[in-house]
């Protein structure tokens, strides 16, 4: 994701304010999204993997997209061996590392990489049309694009360690079977200059396990309910991630771009929108007491990934964020109504991985749950209670 803002770079230590300020469309807020996709065959839904996929064909692909009408790629740039600037990335394994000259790519999916844009709407608009372009360039090849946050049939992948240390290395072999969103978010350098970076993972630390468990959606695994301490869990993708995974980035030098790793992948173009809320709302509500340290986030997050938000004491750090973002989200001109879904899960505890379960049993196979997984659904079309589960 690239940053041309001249945000400051260096590192002050002064907390966030919530004060009034200007509309967010005025007031220099910036705003991308990376959305990794599974694919699988587009005539029977099957999943597909590294086996079966060409980084070469998808890359080629993904370069005959007519993008040059939409905002500008220059930032986006991409590691070896793609060749040129664009939005569409063929996501995987580098071997030996991308920096590596002559690097190849083992293909696990595709990433959409929005350009930066100046409002939430316009971002989560971007990826609408990217993916809608997208999806014909793939049937070309036989296949289409899907959102799942862990790959529903395999478990394992291995790969040469090239130039990477030993825990970079286990990483990389782990995340080629997760798919899950990037949301970014610059803010206002009068913003930016006040972050205290400690103070800002202490209160990550504290409530991202409770956000998070809004919007876990990977209960499956080798092909069926994923099992877990004898009963099933709601998140394979969360469970693996809880140890090693960053929950957060702060990149001064891109404009101090904020990018919050944890959300589920959702095919729900509404739960983007208020992917970014949530975001907002840690990052600008001095509000949100809670503090809490590294381990205690692995915890709650491999507890979460199981259980949602029946884990002691999630569902009030997650009724905390939703019921204070209104009025901090209106302060700086933006409108929390996207977040109403949210409010409805915390209310019923039902989360987007009891739909895909009960999608799955209403099918009867992984292909025909993956079918319903591949169409965006618009914001306007968003329901505030599943259906699916009734």
């Amino acid at each position: 994701m690239g940053w041309t803002s001249s945000a400051s770079e260096a590192r002050p230590t002064r907390s966030l304010g919530n004060r009034r300020g200007p509309r967010a469309a005025d007031a220099g807020f910036r705003f991308g999204l990376e959305a990794e996709f599974l694919l699988v065959e587009a005539e029977t839904f099957q999943p597909v993997w590294h086996r079966d996929l060409s980084f070469a064909t998808l890359n080629a692909a993904l370069e005959s997209i007519p993008v040059a009408d939409l905002p500008s790629c220059d930032g986006l740039t991409l590691p070896r061996p793609h060749r040129r600037s664009m939005p569409y990335y063929v996501e995987g394994y580098h071997v030996p590392d991308p920096q590596a000259e002559g690097a190849e790519l083992v293909p696990k999916g595709i990433e959409i990489r929005t350009p930066v844009c100046g409002s939430i709407e316009e971002a989560v608009a971007l990826l609408l049309e990217l993916h809608t372009r997208m999806q014909p360039a793939l049937a070309a090849l036989g296949y289409q694009a899907v959102a799942l946050s862990h790959h529903p049939t395999e478990d394992r992948f291995d790969g040469p360690q090239g130039a990477r240390r030993f825990d970079q290395w286990q990483w990389a072999k782990e995340v080629m079977l997760t798919y899950g969103p990037d949301v970014n978010v610059g803010l206002p350098a009068r913003l930016a200059d006040r972050i205290d970076e400690s103070d800002l993972l202490a209160k990550i630390n504290f409530y991202a396990p409770a956000v998070v468990a809004l919007t876990l959606a990977s209960p499956l695994h080798r092909g069926e309910p994923w099992a877990v301490d004898g009963r099933v869990g709601k998140s394979l993708r969360t469970y693996r991630r809880s140890v090693s995974g960053q929950a957060w980035r702060w990149h001064p030098h891109q404009g101090g771009r904020l990018e919050f790793k944890g959300f589920e992948m959702t095919h729900r173009l509404g739960d983007f929108q208020a992917y970014f809320l949530l975001w907002l709302e840690i990052l600008l509500d001095d509000g949100l007491r809670g503090r809490a340290g590294n381990q205690s986030r692995v915890y709650n997050l491999g507890a979460v990934a199981r259980d949602g938000l029946a884990v002691e004491t999630i569902g009030a750090r997650a009724a905390e964020v939703l019921e204070r973002a209104p009025a901090t989200l209106a302060a700086w001109g933006f409108d929390a109504q996207p977040l109403s879904p949210f409010v409805t899960r915390l209310t019923s505890g039902v989360l987007p991985a009891d739909e895909i379960l009960a999608l799955y049993e209403r099918e009867g196979s992984i292909p025909g749950l993956l079918r319903h997984l591949t169409p965006l659904v618009p914001v306007e079309a968003t329901p505030t209670a599943s259906a699916l589960v009734s």
